[in-house]
């Protein structure tokens, strides 16, 4: 097929999967596999073909993400059920106090939605922003806007969480970087996001706690001694993410020639594979803040069953996106996408953002704009020299795409919306600037690191 046959049946194929999703309102698993079916017939691969595609596309990005996302999940259903998030949340609080409240719920969100579902986090410790906006008598915005910056950069920048996990996995990046990375560039965005914009918006929109949900605070108010402590939960999650970084760095000096590959670098990496970091993590959490504080073995069994519900519609959305990608590259879609945009000015970190972003805006949820966005940019990446900084931080670049401008067909805008009591004008204007900012700043980070490494 000719190279404008190749860039009609992409933008078709762009279409195609907006129009299920968004007018038809199909499955965003369904519509991908449609699309990617689109996409094989419409240039001309033998049926065969197609249908080997979808199984190499689907089975080689599950085999990482799956095991990935389900063993988060677990953990952060576990960190859920124990108060842990709770724990964070009042510990940080009381050090900071009132008055810097704000920036403790900052650092709260940002750590607690590390392990934990962005919507489940932002449910479970909006109870505190509650009291605090009570007790202060400032708006919830004050507090809420820092809380929901801090949850929302590290569901979008930070691995395990599901959508940098499966970027990451699509375009080939090493999970390592990305947490080094998301760390550098979440934190400084955090701030700008939460409380200084919390603290401006605040004093714009005077929203009070939601006469419905006094109740419902109340009964859900656990004791303080319910709660595992401040550093065993901080210990738990943190032990993935030092594993992990740790098999990076070993694996950057023994490529440098520092230190030399053997025993210790060979355990190293295999503590710091994913997998293992994150079962040794979930293992922890079962025993010290199950176990340990009270849960029967059927409990435990429980809420592990239940964690893998939400996860499950994940790791599908995402193995479609990797049909998506290997429909592409077999097609010859993505050598034609290769050659055009390296024959353009803009950069891949550039071309990632602006792509994610125009997926977020049409289409509504962070996750599938993610996965969709690196299903079209990853047949790219062979064409430059890429190293493994470069990938990550392409990954955040992404990631800050689709957090941009979340309004009326994002799920996460209508949450925010009943839980703060507040109108579709004034949701707008904070929680979708908050995003936005968000992006910005993000991107903003990513692509000046991308300068310097």
């Amino acid at each position: 097929m000719t190279q404008t046959g190749l860039v009609l049946v992409t933008v078709a194929a762009v279409a195609l999967l907006l129009f299920l999703v968004l007018k038809l309102r199909i499955q965003a698993f369904i519509s991908l596999l449609i699309t990617s079916m689109f996409v094989g017939i419409a240039t001309g691969m033998p049926l065969g073909e197609v249908i080997k595609s979808i199984q190499n596309g689907m089975g080689g990005t599950l085999g990482f993400v799956a095991t990935v996302v389900g063993l988060g999940a677990i953990f952060g259903q576990i960190l859920e059920a124990s108060g842990g998030a709770e724990s964070l949340a009042k510990s940080l609080v009381n050090k900071f106090g009132k008055d810097k409240a704000s920036w403790a719920l900052v650092l709260t969100g940002f750590i607690v939605a590390i392990p934990v579902f962005f919507d489940v986090g932002f449910i479970i410790l909006v109870p505190i922003v509650y009291a605090l906006s009570k007790d202060t008598k400032k708006s919830v915005l004050f507090y809420g806007i820092p809380l929901l910056a801090g949850l929302a950069v590290t569901h979008s920048f930070i691995p395990p969480t599901p959508g940098p996990v499966a970027v990451a996995e699509i375009i080939g990046a090493d999970l390592g970087w990305v947490i080094l990375f998301g760390f550098i560039v979440g934190l400084p965005t955090a701030i700008v996001a939460g409380p200084v914009f919390g603290k401006y918006i605040s004093e714009k929109i005077n929203i009070k706690v939601p006469t419905y949900m006094i109740q419902e605070i109340d009964n859900d108010k656990k004791e303080d001694n319910d709660f595992p402590s401040f550093s065993l939960v901080t210990s738990i999650i943190g032990v993935p993410l030092v594993l992990i970084l740790l098999n990076t760095l070993t694996g950057v000096l023994v490529k440098q020639g520092s230190i030399q590959e053997g025993f210790i670098t060979n355990i190293l990496g295999f503590l710091g594979h994913p997998f293992v970091a994150l079962s040794i993590a979930t293992l922890l959490a079962l025993y010290l803040l199950g176990t340990k504080r009270g849960f029967t073995k059927q409990q435990l069994l429980d809420l592990s069953t239940k964690a893998l519900a939400p996860a499950g519609l994940i790791i599908l959305v995402t193995g479609a996106g990797g049909v998506f990608k290997q429909i592409l590259i077999d097609s010859g879609v993505g050598k034609m996408l290769a050659n055009t945009i390296s024959n353009s000015n803009l950069p891949p970190i550039i071309l990632a953002y602006i792509l994610a972003v125009v997926v977020r805006i049409t289409q509504g949820s962070a996750t599938v704009s993610m996965i969709t966005s690196a299903g079209i940019i990853a047949p790219v990446m062979d064409a430059f020299a890429l190293g493994a900084p470069d990938r990550a931080l392409i990954v955040l670049s992404i990631a800050a795409g689709a957090t941009i401008l979340s309004h009326v067909n994002d799920s996460g805008f209508w949450l925010v919306g009943r839980y703060f009591g507040m109108t579709e004008q004034q949701t707008l204007k904070s929680w979708t600037i908050m995003e936005t900012i968000i992006s910005l700043v993000g991107f903003a980070v990513a692509l000046i690191l991308s300068f310097l490494v």
